[in-house]
């Protein structure tokens, strides 16, 4: 399982829900996602090729989440690059599955009453 896949399932996603996520990701077309999600989505690819991204760019997800947010995103899709290049340098070889799986899901503070 990619690591992206298992970050969406440890988030409490279904089988179902992770596939078809992982797929409108994948198709390039993100009209069905949020303006927000949109322009993260810009940043983490433009981030991942170059040429990098400019002050313009995190601008613009900051306009979405807020600069500390945007901070987030953007550490966020560093690691994931990161580990990306790590991950090929080294030809380690994905999870076969969730190795998560053996964990109950997060409760949001709202439902622990």
């Amino acid at each position: 399982m990619g690591h992206c896949e298992m970050q969406l399932a440890v988030a409490g996603l279904s089988p179902k829900a992770l596939r078809d996520h992982t797929q409108r990701l994948a198709s390039g077309d993100w009209s069905s996602f949020t303006p927000a999600e949109q322009a993260a989505f810009a940043f983490a690819r433009k981030l991942a090729r170059p040429p990098a991204v400019t002050a313009e760019d995190f601008r613009t997800v900051a306009d979405h989440f807020g600069r500390e947010r945007a901070v987030d995103v953007a550490w966020w899709a560093c690691r994931c690059c990161y580990m990306t290049c790590v991950a090929d340098a080294l030809q380690l070889p994905l999870e076969a599955g969730n190795v998560f799986d053996p964990f109950p899901p997060r409760v949001p503070a709202s439902d622990r009453r």
